[in-house]
């Protein structure tokens, strides 16, 4: 469904922009996501409303198919999980840190958007199947209007990622480019 409109108590919610997920890669566009991510953060600070970053720091610990496992023992490199620099972390920007798929999974994110009056998510990041997707269900489960910034994101698996925008985020939320996003905020003035 395309975007009919930005609630006034709307926030960008922002996934796994971090130099650990975000370095230069051939096989996934990412350069155009993090700068439309950007545009995305620039808008809604400028509007007053409230600017989610969420960052990733492990991984569910149980056996999976593709043979990754054990988020508990997992280290990650210094600066794996900082957010990239084009983001331009402001003081009043909101941070969250996960530990599974979805930003809302043991996290605090639902208490903190409640408690701001958040009645719609505008959600953007890396990887549109996993993260986003995973966010994207969560916050449809718990009653956000759910708005796919589906250029501000991406997927190194293309497949899968078509599959999120095609079938699974018509079914959570209303999709729609940075520039309608963007737009509609700047016009809710």
């Amino acid at each position: 469904m395309a975007l009919t409109t930005i609630d006034p108590t709307s926030a960008l919610v922002v996934i796994d922009l971090q130099k650990g997920i975000v370095p230069p890669r051939k096989d996934v566009p990412v350069a155009p996501v993090v700068q439309r991510a950007a545009q995305l953060a620039t808008a809604f600070r400028r509007r007053g409303l409230p600017v989610v970053l969420v960052n990733v720091t492990g991984r569910a610990p149980g056996r999976t198919d593709s043979g990754r496992s054990g988020g508990g023992g997992v280290a990650f490199p210094p600066e794996w999980s900082d957010l990239v620099d084009e983001l331009d972390v402001q003081p009043t920007d909101h941070l969250i840190t996960k530990r599974r798929r979805s930003a809302f999974h043991d996290t605090g994110l639902d208490t903190l958007l409640r408690d701001l009056g958040v009645t719609q998510v505008v959600l953007a990041g890396i990887s549109t199947s996993s993260g986003v997707e995973s966010t994207a269900r969560a916050a449809y489960d718990y009653g956000y209007h759910v708005v796919l910034a589906t250029d501000a994101m991406s997927d190194s698996d293309t497949d899968a990622h078509r599959n999120s925008i095609e079938r699974i985020f018509p079914k959570t939320g209303e999709t729609a480019t940075t520039a309608e996003i963007t737009d509609m905020v700047e016009g809710a003035r």
